[in-house]
């Protein structure tokens, strides 16, 4: 199966209201609304994309270690995912993928990373909770993701509803702003430019890791 029909498949049965969730009806055009208003927008179409320079960065995983892009990159090509949480379940589907997905990437030469503006303490769950054998890097007050163009704002009424359903977001990124990246994932060449790139405003949408092999091959094939 698919991510894509892994996401479906969720999306499908939180919309039915079935556990764990249990998501009352109401919710659900709330925020249809606002992934629609934020498609309007065209923002991820200002984001970062193939052919650009990849903004460097340099965070903290997890565990406290600092970790820089350049010196990933000087190891090979790198595979960055940007993610909102791990109170989101779509983003540990893709994250759950991407590690099923890690022993090819790496046979390929790749590293990955998630990038997520949540606290340290949020993205060790991360790590723990999907099994993850890559690193969650923080993001704080989501500065890099500001770099790649995906930083956003939580409309007024999005707000009202996170806080309605107790989703504090300020807490859970230790970040006073309502923001989040748009979903985003790159593999970026050790010339530091983008060889591939998804942006989707819709968080309910997300590339298969598959689909980073064949520009992995051709990064290869050209080093």
């Amino acid at each position: 199966m698919s991510l894509q029909d892994k996401l479906d498949a969720f999306k499908a049965d939180f919309k039915a209201g079935k556990a764990p969730y249990f998501a009352p009806p109401e919710i659900h055009p709330i925020m249809e609304r606002a992934t629609a208003e934020l498609i309007a927008s065209g923002q991820a179409a200002r984001a970062v994309k193939a052919g650009d320079l990849a903004p460097t960065f340099r965070l903290k995983d997890q565990d406290g270690n600092e970790v820089s892009s350049v010196d990933l990159l000087n190891q090979g090509p790198l595979v960055v995912t940007f993610y909102r949480g791990v109170w989101c379940p779509y983003c540990n589907l893709e994250l759950q993928a991407l590690n099923e997905a890690l022993p090819e990437l790496q046979r390929h030469g790749a590293r990955v990373v998630a990038i997520s503006p949540q606290s340290a303490v949020n993205s060790r769950k991360s790590v723990r909770v999907n099994g993850l054998n890559f690193p969650v890097l923080n993001d704080a007050h989501n500065e890099t993701a500001i770099t790649f163009g995906l930083r956003f704002a939580l409309p007024d009424y999005l707000v009202d509803l996170y806080k309605a359903l107790k989703s504090d977001l300020p807490a859970f990124n230790g970040d006073p702003s309502w923001t989040l990246p748009m979903p985003a994932r790159y593999v970026i060449g050790t010339d530091g430019v983008v060889a591939y790139s998804e942006v989707n405003p819709d968080y309910t949408h997300r590339p298969d890791p598959s689909e980073m092999i064949p520009v992995l091959d051709k990064l290869a094939q050209r080093a």
